[in-house]
């Protein structure tokens, strides 16, 4: 295992920059283990919705979950704004930085995940494999 540890800046797409470096790493497999920070826009898929939601205001990353591949990454945010109140969701290109964002990363040398279309979900689902 590697871990990995990063700090992006305000501007940045938090989504991109996070897949942008998982593939100058070439990280065939890995997770989020930490990652804290603030954005002023939010890309969000909400539960069983199709579409995203775009949200302009200033919130604090409570938490980013997910896996990480030069396959395709599917990463979930926790945010919450300036009264506390808190959503979350998939989390889509859009979502730009306000001041920080911290990362922590967790490769794994002997897999290699993959996004490939499943029947069950109607959409790209992990698959992992050895190697």
């Amino acid at each position: 295992m590697q871990n990995y540890t990063f700090r992006l800046r305000s501007g940045q797409d938090l989504f991109d920059s996070i897949q942008e470096f998982v593939n100058e790493k070439q990280i065939q497999a890995g997770c989020v283990i930490s990652s804290v920070g603030s954005l002023r826009r939010a890309v969000l898929r909400f539960a069983n919705n199709r579409s995203f939601s775009e949200i302009e205001k200033f919130f604090e990353i409570a938490s980013i979950t997910g896996v990480v591949s030069i396959h395709g990454s599917h990463l979930h945010i926790s945010i919450s704004d300036g009264d506390g109140q808190t959503i979350g969701g998939h989390m889509e290109s859009g979502c730009k930085i306000y001041t920080t964002a911290e990362v922590v990363l967790l490769a794994f040398d002997d897999l290699s995940y993959r996004r490939e279309y499943a029947d069950d979900s109607g959409y790209e689902e992990l698959v992992v494999y050895n190697g």
